[in-house]
């Protein structure tokens, strides 16, 4: 058997998780400034039990995109949020790249 190669794809599992009747959010990378770990276009998806599949970043912005999707999905308002460190506090946070980077997020379906 032949797997699809988009099975795993972000969009995909956003796709399938709507027809579960999950509520789903999906936060996109719609700007980076610098060296960035992920590159725009980038997508993670949510779902109101904190299950996620994506990513936009990694490590500390990860946590926080999930925790703001909670709110999206809750309330219905999406939400820009930005991340950036500067080079010397950088691994702290976890951007090891110490660019700067612009998520949107947004609720999907009617769910």
């Amino acid at each position: 058997m032949v797997q699809n190669p988009y099975e795993n794809d972000p969009l995909m599992v956003a796709e399938r998780w709507l027809n579960d009747g999950r509520k789903v959010a999906i936060a996109t990378v719609i700007e980076t400034w610098g060296s960035a770990p992920r590159p725009v276009g980038s997508h993670l998806v949510i779902d109101a039990d904190g299950n996620f599949h994506g990513s936009v970043s990694g490590g500390c912005v990860e946590g926080a995109v999930i925790g703001e999707a909670a709110d999206v999905i809750e309330h219905g308002r999406p939400m820009m949020l930005e991340f950036g460190v500067a080079d010397e506090t950088a691994w702290r946070v976890g951007l090891s790249c110490g660019g700067r980077i612009r998520v949107h997020v947004e609720k999907l379906g009617d769910a």
